[in-house]
């Protein structure tokens, strides 16, 4: 969440920042209304709440002095019993304020770092640069490709499970395991990450904490009469490992990949990529999360895109670096990068992975704390993208390395984890 002192001292300079992401939350009645409204009401409550206590303590030492004299002391008794009352219902008042502005801070997106350029939406991201050479032929859609195969079914899938969901078969989900296992094994051995395998159900202060709820809701999997979700994203657990932590600066950066299944109902995506396998319910993905001194959280996320970076050129896919704008941004992040993968039946690019700083918005939110050199503890920063998305990635690669006869060439890098396979040829049956 946003810091709340720099709300309190800082508030002009926030909202005009906020203004990059386009939003409307700085109306009457927003979110950042709210809060500005009840951080007011909680000086006031704070004020009262001083006077009262004075009050206290005067009260009380005239009653010693009338005590100590002999003196009748009923009026004063009679005062301190309402000052009492009075004091409590400040305090349950206090109480009541405070929960709804911690509410109304969870609402508040995160604040764009200056660098963030000005832009609506997606239309005005920034193209920092492309790599690789795009294919131009004619190449037939993912979908094609992969049934055509016999590696790809996506009737079975709805049979299983609805629309959104597909079946691997034999090399098809070979492919995926292998990509999965390079991703992996890249990360770690060469990258410096610690793997970690996580549960892919997480609780409601672990989809707080990152940033998921409450915001996202609609979009998350929840299981039914319980107040756990299915995870969207890796980042959610592996981050809450080190939720309500207090870490030795010492022990900073934290890095760590993980592989999990990703579950998104897509509840905002209604007809967008109805089909293939670009926006599915459940998705393969690689996972990259750093938690970091606050003052190297950009320096990191250059890192960590140089790791995702990494994975596309090592598999030889065409790519662009895209830096997104304020009115692209996500909920939690400051700062975001995207990688474009190209997929020649669209003939355009697709994003593979997007990597974010958070500065210390996640590290308010879940508790990740650390002890300066002043050994005061303060929130940590965050960085997280993928390395890569592995249901994504595998489209690229059935499009980027069909050929005319309707095989899929195998990447170099890829061929040890295929049993050396070099080629999925098309079916004879």
């Amino acid at each position: 969440m946003i810091d709340r002192k720099s709300l309190r001292s800082n508030a002009a300079a926030m909202e005009e920042a906020l203004k990059k992401r386009g939003l409307k939350n700085i109306e009457e009645g927003s979110s950042w209304s709210k809060a500005l409204s009840l951080d007011e009401e909680q000086r006031k409550l704070k004020t009262t709440s001083e006077a009262l206590q004075a009050e206290r303590n005067r009260v009380s030492k005239l009653i010693g002095q009338k005590k100590g004299a002999g003196e009748d002391a009923s009026e004063e008794l009679k005062r301190m019993g309402e000052v009492g009352k009075e004091a409590k219902l400040l305090d349950n008042n206090a109480k009541e304020a405070e929960a709804a502005f911690n509410m109304a801070l969870l609402e508040i997106p995160n604040i764009p770092h200056d660098s963030v350029p000005n832009g609506k939406d997606e239309s005005d991201n920034e193209e920092i640069r492309c790599w690789g050479k795009p294919r131009q032929d004619k190449v037939p859609a993912h979908w094609d490709i992969g049934e055509n195969l016999g590696i790809l079914d996506f009737d079975t899938g709805v049979k299983l499970a609805g629309s959104r969901f597909s079946v691997l078969k034999g090399a098809g989900a070979r492919l995926e395991r292998a990509l999965m296992q390079f991703m992996l094994d890249t990360h770690a051995d060469k990258h410096g990450y610690e793997e970690v395998w996580v549960p892919v159900i997480a609780n409601r202060k672990s989809m707080t904490g990152t940033g998921q709820l409450p915001k996202f809701e609609d979009d998350a999997y929840r299981l039914a009469g319980e107040d756990l979700f299915l995870i969207p994203t890796a980042e959610v657990p592996v981050t809450n490992m080190y939720q309500d932590s207090i870490l030795d600066a010492a022990q900073l950066p934290i890095k760590h990949c993980a592989y999990t299944p990703c579950f998104r109902r897509e509840a905002g995506s209604a007809g967008r990529d109805t089909r293939g396998m670009i926006r599915q319910h459940q998705f393969d993905k690689v996972e990259l999360v750093q938690l970091v001194h606050p003052e190297q959280s950009l320096a990191a996320l250059d890192e960590l895109l140089s790791h995702a970076i990494a994975i596309l050129e090592a598999l030889e896919l065409p790519y662009r670096l895209v830096n997104l704008c304020g009115g692209d941004l996500g909920f939690s992040a400051e700062k975001t990068f995207d990688l474009e993968v190209w997929l020649p039946s669209q003939n355009t690019y697709r994003e593979i992975s997007s990597c974010s700083s958070f500065g210390q918005f996640q590290g308010r939110r879940a508790g990740i704390r650390f002890r300066d050199d002043s050994a005061k503890p303060q929130a940590v920063a965050t960085v997280n993208g993928s390395g890569l998305a592995i249901g994504r990635t595998l489209v690229a690669i059935l499009e980027n390395y069909w050929q005319e006869d309707g095989s899929v060439s195998i990447p170099k890098v890829l061929q040890p984890y295929m049993g050396k396979l070099n080629q999925i040829e098309v079916c004879k049956s």
